[in-house]
């Protein structure tokens, strides 16, 4: 199942691989198949596109970079029951990947709920990863940024009426961003459902999920104990006008994985790779470098 027709000029992926229980995980990928690989984990609410640039990037340096959508999101699959989307699942999702690629030692970089199940992955020993990048994401957050958060994913649930009316809602959700010119861009947020409306691409039996724990939060407990456990090279990245991560926040992970390396992008919120795309694939670059050549 999907949310509904894609758009006209909505990029076809590159791969399609098989997840946890046979999900079928859409994906694109850059570089030489001989460069160490390098898996990235987008956000709650986006794609694998989110990461074209640093994937790109990533392949000029030598990298296999392979980005992918999460379970429920883009182009893969929906899981049939809404259980099904815990970071668990997301974290079998990806050694599913990783084991169909013959990826040894990857490195992972994710970003808010990819880099949640990152970080689940390395810090319970799942994946056997050699750097781990976490993108505005560590187990303490701000209550009120992740209300927002979930306040834009679930307005409109019976669509919108025009591509003009997604792109003010996205507009007056990322104040700082510039309007695009044209909503060509649109065509990888959105489908077209049966009432003939605009709908996001995501499962909202996903959000259902991750509202309804929030109250109680188990997942945060999960990745604080995951952090606990690290011990491979890491590197946190924080958009420095983000109101998800805050200094606080970040400060109190670098207080608990004191090996940690800490980048802070000035002029970005919590998208960071789409705010300031030039500093972080830079900066990520330079971290891997060090710490996982890409031979």
């Amino acid at each position: 199942m999907s949310a509904g027709k894609r758009l006209p000029g909505t990029p076809e992926p590159m791969h399609i691989w098989k997840g946890a229980d046979g999900l079928e995980i859409a994906g694109d990928a850059w570089g030489p198949k001989t460069g160490r690989h390098v898996f990235l984990l987008h956000g709650g609410g986006q794609t694998r596109h989110a990461w074209k640039g640093a994937g790109e990037t990533l392949a000029e340096a030598g990298y296999r970079a392979i980005a992918f959508d999460a379970r429920g999101h883009g182009d893969s699959a929906w899981a049939s029951n809404a259980e099904d989307y815990s970071g668990d699942k997301m974290v079998e999702d990806l050694t599913a990947l990783i084991a169909s690629e013959g990826a040894e030692k990857p490195a992972l970089v994710g970003a808010s709920m990819g880099g949640g199940t990152s970080l689940l992955a390395t810090g319970f020993g799942h994946v056997n990863a050699a750097a781990l990048v976490l993108v505005d994401i560590a187990p303490q957050v701000e209550p009120e940024g992740v209300a927002k958060i979930q306040a834009f994913m679930d307005q409109k649930p019976d669509g919108f009426e025009s591509l003009e009316e997604v792109a003010e809602a996205i507009s007056n959700y990322q104040p700082h961003r510039k309007r695009p010119r044209t909503l060509d861009g649109l065509a990888k947020n959105v489908r077209i459902s049966e009432n003939g409306k605009y709908v996001w691409h995501w499962d909202p039996k996903r959000r259902q999920t991750r509202a309804a724990a929030s109250s109680v939060n188990p997942y945060r407990q999960q990745l604080s104990n995951a952090a606990d456990h690290l011990s491979l090279p890491t590197l946190l990245v924080r958009g420095g006008l983000s109101d998800v991560l805050s200094e606080a926040g970040a400060q109190a992970f670098l207080q608990q994985c004191p090996h940690a390396e800490y980048v802070n992008v000035k002029d970005a919120a919590h998208m960071v790779a789409g705010d300031r795309n030039d500093i972080f694939a830079d900066s990520v670059v330079s971290f891997l470098k060090r710490t996982a050549p890409p031979n």
